[in-house]
């Protein structure tokens, strides 16, 4: 039975909470420091909070600890993953091999960042002890399997939100640009920038075009496919993201998985237990997206880019058909559209920027408000915010119940109750009823499997079996009540039967790679030893780029050559090159491989 878990991601502990109530089987989330995202930190006694809550269903909390850290850091590192042991996360994502001495409990995840897409990287980082490898998002379904056959720890892909357009962890771009790295936690976002395509010649191709911006990922469709090819963890990409946001997205993840785990109960089981109940109807196409692509997943190259919107555009909802002062006419894109007082728009305007307004009122198609003035006629317009769907979000929050089956045993004054929790834990309580007997013994009955029938805490009590030997006894409702509450409690004194994480084992007979370059992210000494007692001989400091010459700021599965119809391969005549991308003085010169289908910035 291999478990499968949806990984939801949390800015802070309150969409954290968000996160498990809509079904989230874990979350990840960063401490106080060393979490990849500078915006998104957490302290510790929040981080506290958040696993107890997490682990009343099974779900478990894993922190991020996936940027570089440097010589004069490793002691501050080594504080804070203690501090995450004693506040009770159930694992640590790290990218680089410094962290992995540094915690003698905590299962180690590879973070998308060490650019696993080989079986061979996967192997090596298997020995080292991880105990999960979260796959690069630029892989076939084919290049998956054969990660997945290769090792024997837990495979985790990403299957929705925003997509980097390099390969993750191996991206310059920011740190060349702007001094802002992102393996620092401190990304710049140049891929969502407008550039000018030039050729060799300086004539201009395009021109303020969002070239290396790439739509956002969506496998909310190919989730069986995914498990068919070994992955167990789902995980939403997200930790800036808005609560809303999260809530909508992990409902969706949570109920495909829910039915897959329905079509095939014999192979398949959820990562953490409880019901979600209640709330609103999901939809995707309603939150943060910039178009959907399913990118290489099946081994073919389609659009990927969104270089007209590198920004959230929503759901394409018209064309302008008339401007006047303060209003807009809109011509529906579909039958059965509607608007709402509130609603947010989008669109691009001339000079290629992204412009977007509120409507204060929508009567049908006509939106009024503060219109700007670059909306001309003729223009598509999409709606980023839908107010209808935000209302409901917030005002139709779902409850996630762990169930309880009980048996209760009504004999010679005592009534005797267990119940059984949906994970297995088990809690017997016995009362004294007295000698007075129901006047109506039925309803008594009725009254009593009403009233243990109801909910306790996060525990939604199930219809009893009651068995009677003798007279039905009277039961006030408050000692039924009691009764049902003291049950919760004892089951919550016993911690909940998680299903087991990997450790990973040690194998030093994977030989390292002899040589590093930069890209292997080496920033502190504790790196190099573990290298250099694999037999690695030259190892650089991946931090310092500022001297170098010749260096590859990125590589990347997505080819502009290609999404621009110049592949060869497509029987166009390509521009000549080298091609190149401008941005304001900045020029980056693009390098095409045919052979491994692939670009690289440089």
């Amino acid at each position: 039975m291999t478990a499968l878990e949806l990984l939801a991601p949390a800015r802070n502990t309150d969409i954290g909470f968000a996160a498990i109530d809509c079904g989230a089987d874990a979350v990840y989330i960063a401490g106080p420091a060393f979490g990849a995202r500078q915006a998104a930190g957490n302290s510790l006694k929040d981080i506290q909070a958040l696993c107890s809550y997490a682990h009343r269903f099974g779900a478990r909390i894993f922190a991020t600890v996936n940027t570089l850290v440097l010589e004069q850091e490793m002691e501050q590192a080594q504080s804070l993953v203690r501090g995450l042991e004693e506040a009770g996360v159930d694992a640590l994502i790290v990218p680089a091999p410094a962290v992995l001495s540094m915690s003698t409990r905590l299962p180690l995840h590879a973070s998308t960042q060490c650019a696993i897409r080989t079986a061979e990287k996967a192997r090596f980082l298997e020995s080292l002890g991880y105990g999960r490898l979260v796959l690069e998002r630029q892989l076939s379904l084919e290049q998956i399997k054969s990660i997945r056959d290769a090792v024997d720890v837990e495979i985790e892909c990403f299957v929705h939100g925003a997509l980097c357009v390099c390969y993750s962890g191996e991206c310059y771009l920011s740190e060349y640009l702007t001094g802002r790295s992102a393996n620092r936690g401190a990304c710049a976002q140049p891929c969502r920038s407008l550039y000018d395509l030039e050729d060799a010649s300086g004539k201009v191709l395009l021109r303020n075009k969002a070239l290396l911006s790439l739509k956002d990922f969506n496998l909310l469709h190919r989730l069986e496919d995914l498990t068919d090819a070994g992955v167990c963890s789902f995980k939403i990409e997200g930790r800036l993201k808005s609560e809303s946001y999260v809530r909508n997205v992990v409902k969706a993840y949570s109920e495909a998985l829910d039915s897959l785990v329905e079509r095939h109960p014999e192979r398949y089981c959820r990562a953490s237990y409880g019901h979600v109940r209640g709330g609103f109807v999901p939809d995707v196409d309603k939150t943060f997206n910039r178009g959907y692509t399913e990118l290489f997943l099946d081994g073919q190259r389609g659009q990927w880019a969104s270089m007209e919107a590198p920004k959230s555009m929503g759901e394409y909802v018209g064309t302008v058909a008339r401007v006047q002062p303060g209003a807009v006419q809109l011509q529906a894109a579909k039958t059965g559209l509607e608007l709402s007082n509130g609603d947010g728009f989008a669109f691009t305007a001339p000079d290629g920027s992204i412009v977007g307004f509120r409507a204060d009122t929508c009567e049908g198609f006509t939106l009024r408000g503060r219109i700007p003035q670059q909306l001309r006629m003729g223009m598509k317009l999409y709606r980023n915010i839908s107010a209808a769907f935000e209302r409901q979000l917030e005002a139709a929050k779902p409850v996630r119940e762990m169930d309880v089956r009980v048996e209760m045993h009504l004999a010679h004054g005592t009534l005797s109750a267990k119940a059984v929790s949906e994970d297995g834990r088990e809690a017997s309580l016995s009362v004294e009823t007295g000698a007075e007997a129901a006047r109506e013994p039925e309803r008594m009955l009725q009254s009593l499997t009403e009233q243990m029938a109801k909910r306790s805490g996060h525990y939604c009590f199930l219809q009893p079996r009651i068995q009677v030997e003798g007279t039905v006894p009277f039961l006030p409702i408050s000692a039924v009540n009691s009764l049902r509450r003291e049950l919760a409690a004892a089951l919550d004194s016993r911690p909940v039967l998680a299903r087991p994480l990997p450790k990973g084992t040690e194998n030093p007979a994977v030989q390292a790679p002899e040589t590093l370059d930069y890209k292997s992210n080496i920033a502190n000494s504790a790196d190099r030893a573990l290298f250099a007692a694999r037999g690695t001989q030259n190892m650089e400091d991946a931090y310092e780029l500022s001297h170098r010459s010749g260096v590859e700021y990125m590589r990347s599965k997505y080819c502009i050559r290609h999404e621009l119809g110049l592949c060869p391969k497509q029987g166009k005549v390509k521009a000549a090159e080298p091609l190149l991308l401008r941005n304001g003085k900045q020029r980056l010169r693009l390098h095409f491989h045919c052979t491994t289908c692939e670009m690289t910035v440089e």
